[in-house]
This record gives C-alpha cells, structure tokens and sequence, in this order.
C-alpha cells in the first residue's frame, strides 16, 4: 500500500466531485492500488476484482492515510437512541480477504446452478441498473442475473444468458446463490451488529467502507485548501511548495500567522 501525496489526494477528491458513488470508490481503489490502474483500460484490472478485495483495499487506505480508529455514528433501530462508537480499521483490513474461487457451484432443489464472485464491475452495473430504481430487489436481481454462469435442472440445461434468467430459478435457488456468495466472499458486505446501551436492542447497518473514506477525504481536502489560502496568503507561496511541507511544519506556520 502506496501513501498517496497530498497532492495527488488532492486530485482524487476534485475528480470524484463530479461522480457519484461508484465512481468515487473506483478513484480511492485507485488510489490505493496504484499499481493496478494502469493495468488495462479505464481501470479494467480494478473493476475485474472481487468486491471484498476492493473493501480491503480501501480499509487499507484508510488506515494509511487516517489511522487505526475509524469513529461511527448510528441512531439505534428501536429507541432512536444516539449511538458513537469506535472501530478498527486496520483489523478490517487484516481480517477481509478475497475469495479464492471466483466460480462457486451449488445444488438446490434439482438445480445444479454456477455463478460467478461478483467483482466491482459487477456493483456497479447492478447498482445503475434501471431495475435498481423501480424496485426494492431490482439492485439484487441484476447482481444475480450478471453472475449466473449456467443452470442445469433435472439435468436439462437452461439458458442464463437473457435478461429475465431469473425468472425461470425458483426464489429457494436464487436465495442460495445469494447465502454462497456471502459465504464465499465475506468481506463484500461489512455488516455492524450493535446493541444499544440505552435499550439494548440490536441494530444492523451496512459500513460503507467507500463513502465512509469518501466523507473523510471530503473535509480533509477542504481544510487542506483552507491552509494552502492562508499560508499563500501570509507568505506569498505557491499550491505545490505548501503541500510539500509537512502537515506538522504546516500546522506550525498557521500558528505562526495566526499569532503575528
């Protein structure tokens, strides 16, 4: 894991203004996998990647540019209590791994059912797929459709390559291949299980691993243009010359306006 310079920070944060979330995660992947960017077009070789490889990845980053102490906020489910407690990033990015078959094979029911990991590319096509919007389970229905390989009932081969595949897997099938993939890459959905020091009833959320980073990067670049301002202002110093001090030798020179 490269550390990226602030200035090349600097750059991702003002590239993803302009995108929304999957373009965002696909800019800090980058970041954190530089080696791999240049490795086919358009961050093919970034996109091909299991989803719990990317959540690594960017736990990874996020411990390297922010430290170990992730701070998380939820309301809880049942109270509406306030809830703040503090997570680890840097065992998130031990502990995730990326799955090590990225073909998984099932039997379900008379149904013989292969499918794929799904990849990044794989997300984000079903998160901006049409379906997403109209219903509830249209995002989960695309992922599926994209990553049947090949289902054979009662050995009788059907075919997965049309767009309504799934309406010929029963819902038993389909929540199977759903239950394997979880199972096989884990670290695709970071889910919290909270309970609520005021209720003590559970809660369940997603940890977003890549808009979580994505906010942080957010008011770090903010306050960074803050200091760049006021320094070249102060000294007459340009962009590059102020991102090449250090932040504590920064810090310090603020001070130092701060008390002329």
């Amino acid at each position: 894991m490269t550390v990226t310079q602030a200035g090349d920070l600097l750059a991702t944060w003002e590239a993803g203004l302009g995108h929304d979330g999957p373009g965002r995660a696909l800019l800090l992947h980058r970041a954190a996998r530089p080696e791999l960017d240049g490795a086919g077009p358009d961050g093919a070789a970034l996109l091909a990647l299991p989803v719990g490889a990317r959540e690594a990845d960017l736990f990874a980053l996020r411990r390297a540019l922010f430290g170990e102490r992730m701070q998380v906020r939820l309301d809880c489910s049942a109270c509406g209590a306030d809830m703040e407690f503090d997570l680890d990033a840097g065992e998130f990015a031990r502990s995730l791994r990326p799955p090590d078959q990225p073909v998984v094979q099932l039997t379900e029911g008379g149904w013989d059912v292969a499918f794929r990991v799904p990849t990044v590319a794989d997300l984000t096509a079903a998160a901006r797929h049409p379906d997403a919007a109209l219903f509830a389970d249209g995002a989960r229905r695309a992922l599926l459709a994209r990553c049947v390989v090949s289902a054979v009932r009662d050995g009788v081969a059907v075919a997965v390559d049309v767009p309504d595949v799934l309406e010929v897997l029963p819902e038993s099938v389909q929540r199977k291949i759903s239950e394997a993939a979880e199972a096989v890459d884990p670290a695709a959905d970071v889910t919290l299980n909270i309970n609520c020091p005021e209720c003590d009833a559970a809660t369940r959320a997603e940890l977003d691993i890549a808009s979580y980073l994505w906010t942080e990067l957010d008011a770090w670049a903010r306050d960074v243009l803050l200091d760049v301002h006021l320094l070249a202002t102060a000294y007459g110093w340009s962009e590059p010359e102020i991102l090449a001090l250090s932040p504590l030798r920064r810090r310090y020179y603020l001070e130092l306006c701060a008390d002329a």
